[in-house]
């Protein structure tokens, strides 16, 4: 069912570590001249483009009061519940994060500190498409609410009807999100990064989604900073003789259903891991309504056979996966040895839906092999660290030699008499 490949030279490894990228050079242009359009035309524009692209008429872009209050009585109390059991949990290991000042004495009568800021204003993205992902609006929401960010601003397409998606609604309610607004695509992330009448600009934009939203957020750098960068969402399961296959191809599912230019790869040591991996899958994929989609994005999939345990990490930190699940065993020490990957879910009953969703870690994730220089989101991400220094008479007394003879060395006189001045001593 995936692409098998038996003990791959390594000269092919990057072939096979390579991701469905498909050519953007017209997407690009067209995000470009939304983005001007928001730019100049403000809301205007954000309402010409819900009408031309998604078919809708906004008639007011900012949900209302009581629109989330319709939404939220419309969300089941099992939902609810749920809901508010990941919140614990995600408030839980993101509280854990929290960043204390460091104050150190570095030469007598010099004192250095950097304390962490939140950022003052964020936007969060939270996809509507085939699947609003209000499980995003958690990810996102309250680590920024832990970080103590003034303002939490919300962007997400709309139904045909013009309505948010009830859960998603819900979800923003629970975490206390400031302001939402029914804008989809890339006309979002413009309004987000530039302001609009409605929209406020904001410092720093979140979330995932598609190829329009993500080309987006690369091209508004130069006003705001992003979280990452972004594609299509992936998975690697390393499995042995231990593995459970069910479990394995329930998990490559879970990835496949997201979109067909999802990625899921299998690695393991033998023929017998993967033929029976392939036997559950054609199993399951048969009961998703989704199947569609996970078997396209079954055909961009990969199964890798490497005999050695040493050589099935080296690849995994050669394609560096968004989510990496670790069904072998003693999965601890095996992921001692991962230097690569967004998140790493360990042992048989570690499945990748449950980061998704409630362990607590964040869903949002470095792919594309982003993971090998790229964090997925944390609390660090909505804090800006700011260090202060403060010299004594002591202190500059100590340090000032030190500064001038590099000052003067660099040719900057100007630097060199700041100390000296302070020294007591000529120019």
């Amino acid at each position: 069912m995936i692409a098998r490949y038996i003990n791959p030279a390594k000269e092919e490894w990057a072939k096979l570590c390579e991701r469905m990228v498909a050519d953007d050079a017209v997407i690009a242009g067209r995000v470009d001249a939304i983005i001007e359009r928001v730019k100049r035309d403000g809301d205007k524009a954000v309402r010409e483009l819900a009408q031309e692209i998604d078919g809708v008429e906004l008639a007011c872009i900012e949900v209302s009061d009581e629109e989330k209050r319709e939404a939220f009585a419309q969300v089941s109390q099992e939902l609810k519940d749920a809901i508010a059991a990941a919140a614990r949990n995600i408030t839980r290991f993101h509280m854990a994060q929290r960043f204390n000042d460091i104050e150190v004495v570095t030469s007598p009568g010099v004192k250095c500190v950097q304390r962490a800021v939140p950022i003052q204003k964020v936007g969060l993205y939270v996809p509507g498409g085939t699947a609003p992902l209000f499980s995003t609006v958690l990810m996102l929401a309250i680590p920024a609410k832990v970080a103590g960010c003034k303002e939490i601003v919300l962007c997400t397409p709309v139904n045909k009807q013009g309505k948010v998606a009830p859960a998603v609604l819900s979800a923003a309610m629970v975490c206390g999100v400031d302001r939402i607004f029914k804008v989809g695509g890339a006309q979002a992330v413009a309004a987000m990064a530039y302001g609009t009448e409605s929209i406020p600009a904001v410092d720093k934009i979140f979330g995932p989604g598609n190829r329009y939203v993500t080309k987006a957020k690369e091209r508004v750098t130069n006003r705001v900073s992003i979280d990452m960068p972004a594609g299509p969402s992936e998975v690697l399961v390393m499995a042995d003789e231990t593995a459970n296959a069910a479990f394995v191809a329930s998990d490559l599912l879970s990835q496949a259903e997201h979109g067909v230019d999802s990625q899921a790869l299998l690695v393991c040591g033998s023929a017998a891991i993967a033929d029976a991996v392939d036997a559950e899958l054609a199993v399951q994929l048969e009961k998703l309504p989704r199947k569609e989609l996970a078997a396209k994005a079954l055909g961009n999939s990969r199964t890798i056979i490497l005999p050695s345990k040493e050589e099935q990490v080296e690849f995994v930190n050669t394609y560096a996966p968004e989510h990496l699940i670790i069904s072998m065993e003693n999965p601890w020490e095996v992921a001692a040895a991962i230097t690569a990957a967004g998140s790493v879910f360990i042992g048989n009953y570690s499945p990748e839906s449950a980061g998704d969703y409630a362990s607590g870690t964040n869903h949002t994730l470095p792919t594309s092999g982003w993971a090998r220089s790229c964090s997925g989101v944390n609390l660090d991400s909505f804090v800006r660290k700011i260090t202060y220094q403060e010299l004594t008479k002591e202190g500059i007394e100590t340090l000032g030699g030190t500064i001038v003879s590099m000052a003067q060395a660099e040719g900057l006189d100007a630097h060199a008499a700041a100390a000296l001045l302070r020294m007591g001593k000529d120019i």
